[in-house]
C-alpha cells in the first residue's frame, strides 16, 4: 500500500509550471501514452482501409487517401493534447507562425519538397504503377511520398527522387495515354517489288488483333536510299500491348519478307581500282638534277 501511494506521488511531481496551471509528470505521461496510442490506433485503421479500398478505387488514389487521413488524424489528436503539456495552441499558432518562418527560409528545400509532394497527390501527372521518365530515370513508379517520389527501374534498381524534382522537372508518362504509336523502317532491295511489300506488310498488320484500326496503321515509301528503298511503317496500339505487338509484328514482316522473296539489302560501295596511270617521267620532275648533283658532291667529298 505504501508502494502504490508512493507511486501516486511520483506522478504528482511538478516538471515546470506554466501560466494557467503546473505541468506535471503524469500529464506528460498521458500526453505521450495518448501520442502512441493514436499511431498505433492509426496506423490499425490505415491498413483496415487499404484492405478494404483494394478493390474499389486505385491504388494511386487510396494510397493518397491514407496519408490525408493519417497525417490529419495524427495532427488534430497533437493539437488536442497540447493543454497537457500546458500549451496554448492558439498561441502556438502565433510562435508557430514566426518559427515557421525561419525554418522556411533554413529548410527551403524541405518546404518545396513539402509542398511539391502535395501539387503531385493533387494534380496527379503521375500514378503509382504508371511507367515514367524524370530526369533521365526510367522505370516504375512504385510511391508517391510526403518529401519523395519512389521509382523502380527496369533493372530493378530503387531510386529517390526529391518531389521539388520530380514537380519542376519534365515528366513523361509511359502510359499516361491509354494508346501509342510505334514506327518502323524497313528496308528493301530496288530490284524488289515495293508495292508487293507494302501489301504482305499491310497482310500482316491486319491479322494482329491488337493492331488499332483508328488511328488506322500506314505503310508507304518513304525514302530512296543509297542502297534499298525505305518503307515506313506507323502502327497505334493499347498502351499494355504496346512492346509485345511491336517486337512481335517487326519479326513476322522479316520472315514474311524472305519467304516472298524480298531481302534486306547490305550497303553497298563501288570501288573502282584504276591500273593503267601514266607515271611522270623523271627528268620531267623539278629538282630531281639538282637533287642528283648534291648526291654526287657529296660521293666525292666522302
Amino acid at each position: 500500500m505504501g508502494l502504490l501511494i508512493l507511486d501516486i506521488n511520483l506522478l504528482d511531481i511538478v516538471l515546470y509550471n506554466t501560466s494557467k496551471a503546473p505541468v506535471t509528470l503524469g500529464d506528460l505521461l498521458k500526453f505521450v501514452l495518448i501520442l502512441f496510442l493514436s499511431i498505433f490506433l492509426t496506423k490499425i485503421l490505415t491498413i483496415y482501409l487499404r484492405r478494404s479500398l483494394k478493390d474499389k478505387v486505385s491504388k494511386d488514389v487510396g494510397e493518397t487517401l491514407l496519408k490525408i487521413l493519417y497525417y490529419g488524424i495524427l495532427i488534430i489528436v497533437s493539437i488536442s493534447i497540447l493543454p497537457l503539456i500546458g500549451l496554448n495552441p492558439s498561441a502556438l499558432l502565433v510562435a508557430g507562425g514566426v518559427t515557421g518562418i525561419i525554418l522556411g527560409f533554413a529548410s527551403q528545400n524541405i518546404v518545396g519538397n513539402l509542398v511539391s509532394g502535395f501539387f503531385l497527390m493533387v494534380e496527379r501527372p503521375i500514378k503509382i504503377g504508371d511507367q515514367v521518365e524524370i530526369s533521365g530515370i526510367s522505370g516504375y513508379v512504385t510511391d508517391i511520398r510526403i518529401i519523395s517520389t519512389l521509382i523502380r527501374t527496369y533493372d530493378g534498381l530503387l531510386v529517390r527522387l526529391p518531389n521539388q524534382q520530380v514537380f519542376t522537372t519534365n515528366i513523361t508518362n509511359i502510359v499516361g495515354h491509354p494508346v501509342r504509336r510505334f514506327e518502323y523502317t524497313i528496308r528493301i532491295r530496288y530490284s524488289d517489288d515495293a508495292d508487293a511489300a507494302i501489301f504482305l506488310i499491310k497482310d500482316l498488320i491486319d491479322k494482329e488483333p491488337f493492331a488499332l484500326l483508328n488511328p488506322a496503321p500506314s505503310v508507304f515509301v518513304n525514302d530512296l536510299g543509297d542502297s534499298s528503298v525505305n518503307l515506313t511503317v506507323r502502327i497505334w496500339a493499347p498502351v499494355n500491348e504496346w512492346f509485345g505487338i511491336k517486337t512481335r509484328i517487326l519479326w513476322n514482316i522479316k520472315k514474311t519478307l524472305e519467304e516472298y522473296g524480298i531481302e534486306i539489302p547490305l550497303p553497298q560501295r563501288i570501288i573502282r581500282i584504276q591500273s593503267d596511270v601514266k607515271k611522270i617521267p623523271e627528268e620531267l620532275i623539278p629538282g630531281k638534277e639538282i637533287e642528283s648533283v648534291l648526291n654526287y658532291e657529296e660521293r666525292v667529298l666522302a
